[in-house]
């Protein structure tokens, strides 16, 4: 029982990782946010650490539940590889968008990412069901960022 929760311990605090040092490198970015002319329908800046806490954990352990299943190793190795990408666009969108304010292009950074976390969960589905549902939220997420950033690009 120790190395399962081990293991699932390890695989959250992954994604829970990449997104704290994105927030270690983007550390102006809620008082950026602020500053921003922003569309209808925009959340208050305490929500965003509050939902990509929620999502980083669903995201650890839906690949966890693919990590751990006993699909054949190749299809596992593919489903990962794609989490692995989708991860890595994830963390750079942070940087694109606050640091460098480059709000088109991070429009066009979060399409990548959504398509990447589609392909994810239909990777996921093949394996894990549960391991596909529990990352629904992040692409509902990413599709409403997306919204607000094109929205905070027409407006600035």
């Amino acid at each position: 029982m120790k190395s399962f929760n081990t293991k699932l311990l390890r695989f959250i605090a992954i994604p829970l990782l990449a997104g704290g040092i994105a927030a270690l490198l983007t550390t102006d970015s809620m008082k950026t946010f602020s500053a921003l002319e922003k569309p209808a329908l925009s959340p208050p800046g305490w929500l965003f650490p509050v939902v990509w806490t929620i999502l980083y954990t669903l995201m650890g352990v839906s690949a966890y539940l693919i990590a751990t299943s006993s699909a054949a190793p190749i299809e596992k190795a593919k489903a990962l590889a794609i989490y692995t990408y989708q991860l890595a666009v994830n963390f750079l969108w942070s940087i694109f968008f606050f640091n460098f304010k480059w709000y088109f292009f991070s429009f066009l950074w979060i399409i990548l990412l959504w398509i990447l976390v589609f392909l994810m969960i239909r990777a996921f589905w093949k394996i894990n069901r549960t391991a596909a549902y529990l990352n629904i939220p992040y692409l509902i997420w990413i599709t409403f960022a997306a919204y607000l950033n094109i929205g905070i690009w027409i407006l600035n």
